[in-house]
C-alpha cells in the first residue's frame, strides 16, 4: 500500500517509515509525489488540522494520504502552545528559539506537567477517513538535555525513562513517543478498515 504523507517534514517521514514500512506500507513525502499542497491549518484541534492536510493531499494525488498534526500541551499554560506549537512565537523562529521562549514563559512555575499529542488522519480517494490520537506525558525541564530529535524534544522529560525525548535513540523514541502511539493505533484502524472492505 502506498501512502502520501501530507508534509515535507523529513523527521516525521523517518518516524512513520520506521513504524509502517515493516508492514508493507510505503510512505512518501507529498513533494516526492509531485504534490505541493499547503492548506491553511484553520482547525482548533490537532485532529481537525490533520484532516485538513490529509484531505488536501488525497484530493491532489488521488491516493490515500496520511497527515500528522502534533504539538506540546503545557498544563500551566492552559494547553499552550498546542496546535500552534510549530508556529509558537511567530513565523521564522527556530526550534531552539521556540523552546527558549517557552522556558522563559514558564520561569518560576512549579507545575511542569505537559504532554506531547499526535493526531493522525488518513483520507482515502472517495472520502473515507481513519483518525487516531496518541499522547506521551512528561515534564517540562528548565534547561535542555540531549541532541537528538527535533522541536521541543530537548526540554520534554519522561520521568519513567529519566531522559528527555532528545536523549532517546530513534528506536527508543519510536516505541514511546506520541507519534509512535498514534501510529500503532493507526495500524489497528487501518487493518479494520481493510477488513471491512
Amino acid at each position: 500500500m502506498k501512502l502520501i504523507l501530507a508534509s515535507n517534514n523529513r523527521h516525521k517521514l523517518a518516524e512513520m517509515r520506521a513504524i509502517l514500512e515493516g508492514l508493507g506500507i510505503q510512505v512518501m513525502l507529498q513533494s516526492e509525489a509531485g504534490i505541493s499542497t499547503n492548506p491553511e491549518e484553520t482547525g482548533e484541534t490537532f485532529e481537525e488540522n490533520a484532516l485538513i492536510k490529509a484531505r488536501a493531499a488525497s484530493e491532489a494525488s488521488n491516493l490515500p494520504a496520511v497527515a500528522d498534526d502534533s504539538g506540546l500541551m503545557v498544563d500551566a499554560l492552559g494547553g499552550k502552545p498546542g496546535v500552534y506549537s510549530a508556529r509558537y512565537g511567530g513565523e521564522g523562529l527556530s526550534d531552539r528559539e521556540r523552546w527558549e521562549l517557552l522556558l522563559r514563559q514558564m520561569e518560576g512555575e512549579e507545575n511542569r506537567r505537559c504532554r506531547f499529542v499526535s493526531a493522525i488522519a488518513c483520507v482515502f480517494p472517495g472520502g473515507d477517513t481513519v483518525k487516531v490520537r496518541g499522547e506521551c506525558r512528561g515534564e517540562l525541564l528548565r534547561e535542555p538535555r540531549g541532541s537528538g530529535g527535533f522541536g521541543y524534544d530537548p526540554v520534554f522529560y519522561i520521568p519513567e525513562l529519566r531522559r528527555t525525548m532528545a536523549e532517546l535513540t530513534p528506536e527508543e523514541k519510536n516505541r514511546v513517543s506520541h507519534r509512535a502511539r498514534a501510529l500503532n493505533q493507526f495500524l489497528e484502524e487501518l487493518r479494520k478498515y481493510h477488513a471491512d472492505r
